[in-house]
């Protein structure tokens, strides 16, 4: 499972459905729907949040927002659109560490998207973020 601190606009078309459903079964999990995946550490930052799926179901409305743009068809109906907006902190180590593991699978994957990537100072978090200073996250997989 990869929940993205990226924004979702540069993942190619396999990362972006990947994401969308990985979301979705996060989701799931937040909501005591699955007995799997409640200990995985990507799920951590939104387990902290005072309001963990809303917080949840604000990252999948960025997400469908992205599909929209790119014509794709997820269904609107998985997120919960009364969601009380909030603000998640990722560190500069994260963004950067996230942003050469896309790199690598761009590389295989797309090479136009992996080309405008690699050309970028600097790399937009997923809009629920907010970038503060500090090294790759404790609960990151390396």
């Amino acid at each position: 499972m990869r929940l993205w601190s990226l924004h979702p606009k540069y993942l190619d078309t396999k990362g972006l459905i990947a994401l969308w459903r990985e979301t979705l079964l996060a989701k799931h999990v937040l909501e005591g729907k699955t007995k799997g995946y409640r200990n995985h550490p990507q799920l951590d930052r939104f387990k902290q949040t005072d309001k963990p799926i809303d917080s949840i179901n604000q990252y999948l409305a960025t997400i469908y927002k992205e599909a929209l743009t790119r014509n794709y068809n997820f269904d609107k109906e998985k997120i919960d659109w009364d969601f009380e907006p909030s603000i998640m902190c990722v560190t500069t180590g994260q963004i950067k560490y996230e942003t050469g593991h896309l790199l690598n699978k761009l590389k295989i994957r797309d090479k136009e998207k992996f080309d405008k990537l690699s050309k970028l100072k600097t790399v937009k978090p997923h809009p629920i973020f907010k970038i503060i200073k500090g090294d790759i996250e404790n609960w990151e997989v390396i």
